[in-house]
């Protein structure tokens, strides 16, 4: 009874390791939200197309953003309803000022990907492990770049963009996988 009671209480541990443990990841910021965001693709509150999840071609969509006066931009998606805390799936930090969109599959021009909670500078689609997640993106205004390297952590990330932002604004979108 022993080794099966060790069992059940390893396999729900292990299910958390798949969405970022017990780790919650989030930008600590009392920045206003004062910018609009967008996509061509999908409206506030909609389901995300599967092109953009783990399902699909798990490429970037497409946004576009008005607000605000950076001295650099930073966007962060992430899932407010993983079972271990919020995943982080994109951070780009030290958009260049001038930009106000992405392109399919693209990052924001002079934007430096970093660490999400899978481990990698790079785009990670909606994946929920189970029911219908929420996917917040969020673009920053910061009043100066934060200097971050592809290879700085996430919590070094989000804090830097939480120190740094002056507005913030956030679309929602909806995912359950099939």
């Amino acid at each position: 009874m022993a080794p099966l009671r060790g069992l059940l209480l390893l396999i729900p541990a292990l299910l958390l390791a798949g969405c970022g443990g017990d780790q919650s990841h989030e930008v600590d910021s009392d920045a206003a939200a004062t910018i609009t965001v967008s996509s061509s693709a999908f409206a506030e509150g909609d389901k995300i197309p599967r092109q953009y999840t783990c399902d699909g071609d798990e490429v970037s969509p497409p946004l576009e953003w008005s607000g605000g006066r950076p001295e650099a931009w930073a966007l962060v998606v992430d899932d407010p309803d993983a079972p271990g805390g919020t995943f982080v799936h994109w951070v780009v930090v030290d958009i260049a000022a001038g930009t106000t969109s992405v392109e399919t599959g693209g990052v924001p021009a002079g934007g430096t990907q970093v660490v999400n909670s899978s481990g990698e500078a790079a785009y990670a689609g909606p994946c929920p492990p189970s029911g219908q997640h929420r996917y917040r993106f969020t673009v920053y205004a910061l009043d100066t770049p934060t200097g971050l390297a592809r290879t700085a952590s996430l919590d070094d990330a989000l804090d830097a963009i939480g120190d740094h932002a002056t507005a913030r604004g956030t679309m929602t979108t909806v995912y359950t996988r099939p």
